[in-house]
């Protein structure tokens, strides 16, 4: 065996999003599209010789394949081990749990989340750091200026591993330790919840429908939810993890995860429902006829945090994402602690985790997790409400409506508009800021506007300033709207515009969000011209 380096030529926008670089399958399929992308990351890192890397993926198609290449270039770029999911699978919390646990130098993720799979789907690669999380944009910015001047990457010749069994192997002079993909991670979780009383529940005959999506939560579910905590067999339902995720959206939203909302809303619904994405970093909570938004998940979970045993002596502090409703705002300032707001993308909330500021994330594209790990955590976020169910012995909606009587209801809702031309997108965008200073002060279908600007965060820790991460038009009401292009396509643009409504008199929270949202979703089209622009006249996934 000895190591080659092969002569290679840059390739155009291998430029990482808000989580990664995600193409579809056939790009990364190209000769040297992956090597390059992988040499550029250890290019652009300092001391890792002879460390430790963590590699794991969904399991999505091209997993495999990308697993084998990554360990040979690893062991030729001086690596000294790396420890990988059995069968290249490990879930993106889990790697993140599994850095943190073995002190690695870092990890790769292959993923591409919530995006289809299959032959003709996505597929995606990141790096994450020491500390378990994305890397920061400093380092993704390394990475691609990296892929923008290389000519040359390393790698072995060495035969591919046998991932499908647990144990130790070499690639040259680098160990690859093939683990349980499962294990470290249900440690972690035995360690924070209290899963005597979650068993107690379950032996009540409290039933649960955990919908894997044909995804990468489904081992991990199984392992806890069925194995660990007793619950019944079947309570995990598309379980096992497919390279097409069995034809199906891997995206936890109602829309996608038409089936667990079927079986929520049937005559004999379970308790509880929940589901992951494709790389278990996300969920939706759902109780029967009640489907939970992100925003007021966050919110009761911050709020009621004391009651599981990890967080028994409270949170530091809250973060969300710019986007995500102020329903956790009004929690943190009941609990008096800090809420941060930030761009979108999980890496804003490293530094705060790191920094001891927070304890509790949430994104509200169903993403929430804690200090933990450095990455959302689907499997937690559902652990932790089955938690607070067998804590207050209440149902979720009971733990939702007395959140909105205690803080108020923000009415939210997501409109996407997919795939739409990249040119029309970046022009309504550039047309959005230019009516921006304008704004202030007008009157809008009864709204007066406050604030209208493009959002700028600058990190309190490190002093890192992320621009243009978004338009927000805020009303003097505290109503919002957010427009935002999304970086984890890859099929032309999608265009989020985010809605929020504040209602604080209990006789007009229980409305139905889209119709509380009616003139705030008038406004938005006006405002961004979308129908105009777009062609759209309707948008593609409504949350």
């Amino acid at each position: 065996m000895s190591n080659q380096v092969v002569i290679t030529m840059p390739f155009e926008g291998q430029q990482p999003g808000t989580s990664g670089l995600r193409k579809s399958v056939t790009v990364f399929q190209q000769p040297a599209y992956l090597e390059n992308f992988v040499q550029s990351i250890f290019d652009s890192l300092e001391g890792y010789q002879g460390k430790t890397l963590v590699v794991g993926g969904d399991g999505r198609f091209h997993n495999r394949s990308a697993v084998q290449t990554i360990l040979k270039m690893a062991a030729a770029n001086g690596f000294g081990k790396v420890l990988v999911g059995q069968n290249g699978i490990l879930s993106t919390p889990a790697v993140s749990c599994v850095i943190r646990k073995y002190q690695a130098f870092g990890g790769i993720v292959l993923s591409a989340s919530h995006n289809p799979g299959g032959p003709d789907g996505d597929f995606g690669i990141k790096y994450n750091i020491a500390n378990g999380g994305p890397a920061p944009e400093k380092i993704t910015e390394a990475i691609y200026a990296s892929t923008q001047t290389i000519r040359e990457y390393r790698i072995s010749d060495a035969t591919d591993i046998d991932l499908n069994r647990l144990g130790s192997a070499q690639i040259d002079d680098m160990q690859v330790e093939v683990i349980d993909s499962v294990a470290d991670y249900a440690e972690l979780m035995q360690g924070l919840f209290d899963f005597d009383a979650i068993r107690k529940l379950f032996s009540s005959g409290f039933r649960m429908c955990f919908d894997g999506m044909s995804a990468v939560s489904g081992p991990y579910a199984k392992a806890i939810l069925e194995g660990m905590l007793g619950a019944p067999k079947g309570t995990v339902i598309n379980g096992e993890p497919l390279e097409d995720f069995g034809g199906l959206h891997p995206d936890p939203n109602p829309v996608n995860a038409s089936q667990l909302i079927e079986i929520m809303n049937g005559k004999d619904a379970p308790d509880f429902g929940a589901a992951s994405d494709g790389d278990a970093d996300r969920n939706m909570v759902v109780g029967r006829n009640f489907a939970v938004s992100p925003s007021d998940s966050l919110a009761v979970l911050a709020a009621n945090a004391k009651l599981v045993p990890g967080y028994r002596n409270g949170i530091a502090g809250i973060a969300r994402s710019m986007p995500t409703s102020t329903a956790a705002d009004r929690v943190a300032k009941a609990l008096g602690i800090p809420c941060y707001e930030t761009p979108t993308g999980w890496k804003f909330f490293g530094n705060l985790l790191d920094a001891g500021k927070v304890t509790i994330c949430g994104e509200e594209s169903y993403g929430t997790g804690s200090n933990h790990v450095r990455e959302k955590d689907g499997v937690w976020a559902i652990l932790f409400w089955l938690n607070l169910l067998a804590a207050t012995g209440k149902t979720v909606e009971e733990l939702v409506r007395e959140n909105w009587v205690q803080f108020g209801r923000s009415y939210y809702s997501r409109h996407d508009y997919e795939s739409i031309d990249s040119n029309d997108a970046n022009g309504l965008m550039k047309n959005l800021r230019e009516k921006l200073p304008s704004l202030a002060g007008q009157a809008l279908r009864g709204y007066q506007v406050d604030v209208a600007d493009d959002f700028s965060y600058t990190d309190p820790v490190d002093g890192s300033v992320s621009q243009k991460q978004g338009v927000r038009i805020i009303f003097t009401n505290g109503s919002r709207i957010v427009f935002r292009l999304s970086g984890t396509g890859t099929q032309g643009a999608t265009l989020r515009v985010y809605l929020e409504r504040f209602e604080g008199d209990q006789a007009r929270i229980n409305e139905p969000s889209q119709e509380a949202l009616a003139d705030l979703i008038a406004i938005a089209n006006e405002l961004g011209e979308i129908e105009a622009r777009t062609g759209r006249s309707e948008p593609t996934v409504v949350t």
